[in-house]
């Protein structure tokens, strides 16, 4: 468990927060991190996926939605008390039931629904998650600026499955940096590069995490 000091004389929350985290935007190569809020507005439903949806904010657009098309990501978002158990078997990932009841089990997911989701172009406003898509050697520098900050090891947690919508999105909700090599799903529909590596953000660490990633030395310091 991460032990993160309280960002303290500032409130994340509040709708007058701005704040520009150059050091973490400055980790991404192509296009901008993507701000996750859980809102009460009124979403519009969607038939795009959720990992599209993500592309498509990290290059400029702008989405207030209620729900998705993924039926994977409707599952994790809270959509929907179906589990995708039958598409995995069915997708021939798993050698049998048993295993790919496992895999759905271990999805990380948000159990209470009714909320949509404001997916966009991170520029400074107050928000849940960020997500970035970063090369390894930048990922290296985010798992580094935790460590800075806690000298913990950083644990990945990751099936390779729902790589975006559970392992960057659902997961950083606890507090926690996610980071995925991505899944067959996303990578096919939304299309990052193949040196790219997703990474989730919990909003709340994000201040602090860039004050670190500003005093830790460089990769060829």
């Amino acid at each position: 468990m991460y032990s993160v000091k309280a960002i303290e004389e500032i409130d994340i929350t509040s709708p007058d927060f701005h704040c520009d985290f150059l050091n973490i935007q400055a980790l991404m190569e192509k296009g901008a991190p993507v701000s996750i809020l859980f809102t009460d507005e009124e979403g519009e439903p969607s038939l795009h996926l959720f990992c599209e949806l993500i592309q498509k904010a990290r290059s400029g657009e702008s989405f207030l939605i209620k729900n998705q098309g993924c039926r994977v990501g409707a599952y994790v978002l809270g959509d929907t008390e179906k589990t995708p158990l039958d598409y995995y078997y069915g997708s021939k990932r798993y050698a049998n039931l048993d295993a790919a009841r496992t895999a759905t089990q271990n999805l990380y997911r948000i159990t209470t629904k009714g909320r949509s989701i404001k997916i966009a172009p991170f520029t400074g406003e107050s928000a849940d998650i960020l997500i970035l898509f970063l090369k390894p050697e930048r990922a290296m520098r985010m798992i580094q600026a935790m460590s800075f900050i806690t000298g913990e090891p950083f644990e990945m947690r990751t099936g390779g499955i729902a790589s975006i919508c559970s392992d960057c999105t659902v997961y950083p909700l606890q507090g926690k940096i996610g980071i995925s090599l991505g899944c067959k799903g996303s990578r096919k529909h939304s299309k990052y590069g193949d040196d790219e590596v997703v990474v989730g953000i919990p909003f709340k660490l994000a201040k602090e995490l860039d004050e670190a990633l500003g005093k830790i030395p460089g990769t060829n310091d």
